[in-house]
Protein backbone atom coordinates (compact mmCIF):
# COMPACT_ATOMS: atom_id res chain seq x y z
CA UNK A 1 0.00 0.00 0.00
CA UNK A 2 1.50 3.34 -1.12
CA UNK A 3 1.64 6.33 1.21
CA UNK A 4 0.09 9.33 -0.59
CA UNK A 5 0.82 11.73 2.27
CA UNK A 6 3.04 14.58 1.05
CA UNK A 7 6.50 14.52 2.59
CA UNK A 8 7.62 17.34 4.84
CA UNK A 9 10.08 18.53 2.20
CA UNK A 10 7.33 18.64 -0.46
CA UNK A 11 5.02 20.52 1.90
CA UNK A 12 7.82 22.93 2.82
CA UNK A 13 8.63 23.54 -0.85
CA UNK A 14 4.96 24.29 -1.55
CA UNK A 15 4.82 26.69 1.40
CA UNK A 16 7.96 28.46 0.22
CA UNK A 17 6.48 28.78 -3.27
CA UNK A 18 3.29 30.28 -1.82
CA UNK A 19 5.38 32.68 0.27
CA UNK A 20 7.28 33.74 -2.86
CA UNK A 21 4.02 34.36 -4.67
CA UNK A 22 2.71 36.51 -1.83
CA UNK A 23 5.96 38.48 -1.58
CA UNK A 24 5.85 39.07 -5.33
CA UNK A 25 2.26 40.28 -5.01
CA UNK A 26 3.29 42.60 -2.15
CA UNK A 27 6.24 44.04 -4.06
CA UNK A 28 4.15 44.52 -7.21
CA UNK A 29 1.32 46.21 -5.31
CA UNK A 30 3.78 48.43 -3.44
CA UNK A 31 5.46 49.42 -6.71
CA UNK A 32 2.10 50.25 -8.32
CA UNK A 33 1.14 52.40 -5.31
CA UNK A 34 4.50 54.16 -5.44
CA UNK A 35 4.08 54.95 -9.13
CA UNK A 36 0.58 56.34 -8.44
CA UNK A 37 1.94 58.41 -5.54
CA UNK A 38 4.75 59.69 -7.77
CA UNK A 39 2.23 60.81 -10.40
CA UNK A 40 0.19 62.50 -7.68
CA UNK A 41 3.34 64.27 -6.45
CA UNK A 42 4.21 65.63 -9.92
CA UNK A 43 3.10 63.91 -13.11
CA UNK A 44 5.90 65.57 -15.12
CA UNK A 45 8.60 63.67 -13.20
CA UNK A 46 9.77 60.10 -13.57
CA UNK A 47 8.76 57.81 -10.67
CA UNK A 48 12.47 57.46 -9.84
CA UNK A 49 12.50 61.12 -8.80
CA UNK A 50 9.81 60.33 -6.25
CA UNK A 51 12.05 57.63 -4.77
CA UNK A 52 14.57 60.36 -4.01
CA UNK A 53 11.88 62.63 -2.59
CA UNK A 54 10.47 59.77 -0.51
CA UNK A 55 13.94 58.91 0.83
CA UNK A 56 14.62 62.52 1.82
CA UNK A 57 11.17 62.74 3.43
CA UNK A 58 11.79 59.60 5.49
CA UNK A 59 15.46 59.99 6.42
CA UNK A 60 16.24 63.69 6.09
CA UNK A 61 19.10 65.64 4.54
CA UNK A 62 21.95 63.71 2.93
CA UNK A 63 24.44 63.70 0.08
CA UNK A 64 23.88 62.58 -3.49
CA UNK A 65 26.29 59.70 -2.88
CA UNK A 66 24.17 58.37 -0.01
CA UNK A 67 21.02 58.81 -2.11
CA UNK A 68 22.56 56.86 -4.97
CA UNK A 69 23.57 53.99 -2.69
CA UNK A 70 20.29 53.99 -0.76
CA UNK A 71 18.07 53.99 -3.84
CA UNK A 72 20.29 51.64 -5.90
CA UNK A 73 20.61 54.23 -8.67
CA UNK A 74 23.79 55.31 -10.38
CA UNK A 75 25.21 58.64 -9.33
CA UNK A 76 24.62 60.32 -12.71
CA UNK A 77 20.90 59.43 -12.62
CA UNK A 78 20.58 60.75 -9.08
CA UNK A 79 22.34 63.99 -10.07
CA UNK A 80 20.03 64.46 -13.07
CA UNK A 81 16.91 63.79 -11.00
CA UNK A 82 18.09 66.08 -8.19
CA UNK A 83 18.67 68.88 -10.70
CA UNK A 84 15.09 68.44 -11.96
CA UNK A 85 13.74 68.43 -8.39
CA UNK A 86 15.76 71.54 -7.55
CA UNK A 87 14.55 73.39 -10.66
CA UNK A 88 10.95 72.66 -9.65
CA UNK A 89 11.55 73.89 -6.11
CA UNK A 90 11.17 70.54 -4.34
CA UNK A 91 14.79 70.03 -3.24
CA UNK A 92 17.46 72.43 -2.04
CA UNK A 93 21.18 72.04 -1.55
CA UNK A 94 23.46 73.68 0.97
CA UNK A 95 27.01 73.16 2.19
CA UNK A 96 27.39 70.20 4.50
CA UNK A 97 27.77 71.33 8.12
CA UNK A 98 30.41 68.65 8.74
CA UNK A 99 32.31 68.83 5.44
CA UNK A 100 32.13 72.28 3.83
CA UNK A 101 33.28 70.83 0.50
CA UNK A 102 30.27 68.50 0.44
CA UNK A 103 26.69 69.32 -0.47
CA UNK A 104 23.71 68.34 1.67
CA UNK A 105 20.37 67.83 -0.06
CA UNK A 106 17.00 68.25 1.61
CA UNK A 107 13.36 68.85 0.77
CA UNK A 108 12.02 72.38 0.61
CA UNK A 109 8.76 73.28 2.31
CA UNK A 110 7.02 72.80 -1.05
CA UNK A 111 8.65 69.37 -1.39
CA UNK A 112 7.47 68.37 2.09
CA UNK A 113 3.93 69.62 1.44
CA UNK A 114 3.63 67.84 -1.91
CA UNK A 115 5.09 64.62 -0.50
CA UNK A 116 2.64 64.65 2.40
CA UNK A 117 -0.30 65.04 0.01
CA UNK A 118 1.02 62.36 -2.37
CA UNK A 119 1.43 59.87 0.46
CA UNK A 120 -2.13 60.35 1.74
CA UNK A 121 -3.56 58.10 -1.01
CA UNK A 122 -0.95 55.44 -0.36
CA UNK A 123 -1.67 55.57 3.38
CA UNK A 124 -5.41 55.34 2.76
CA UNK A 125 -5.05 52.15 0.71
CA UNK A 126 -2.55 50.71 3.18
CA UNK A 127 -4.76 51.50 6.18
CA UNK A 128 -7.81 50.11 4.41
CA UNK A 129 -6.03 46.74 4.08
CA UNK A 130 -5.09 46.50 7.77
CA UNK A 131 -8.20 48.13 9.25
CA UNK A 132 -9.85 44.79 10.08
CA UNK A 133 -6.81 43.53 12.00
CA UNK A 134 -6.78 43.84 15.77
CA UNK A 135 -3.67 45.14 17.53
CA UNK A 136 -2.42 41.60 18.27
CA UNK A 137 -2.55 40.64 14.59
CA UNK A 138 -0.82 43.86 13.57
CA UNK A 139 1.92 43.37 16.18
CA UNK A 140 2.46 39.78 14.99
CA UNK A 141 2.67 40.90 11.36
CA UNK A 142 5.17 43.65 12.25
CA UNK A 143 7.29 41.20 14.23
CA UNK A 144 7.28 38.63 11.44
CA UNK A 145 8.20 41.26 8.82
CA UNK A 146 11.00 42.52 11.05
CA UNK A 147 12.33 38.99 11.41
CA UNK A 148 12.02 38.38 7.68
CA UNK A 149 13.86 41.62 6.92
CA UNK A 150 16.63 40.71 9.37
CA UNK A 151 15.81 43.44 11.91
CA UNK A 152 15.15 41.23 14.94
Amino acid sequence: MADNTPSKSTTRAQLELRLGEQLNALISAFHALTVRSAAHFDSTLQPAAFLIVRWLFSFGPTSATVLAKSTAMDRSSVTRLINQLKSLGYVKSEPSPTDHRGIRLSLTELGIQKTTVALKEKEFIFNERISKWDDRQLEKFIKMLSQFNGYE
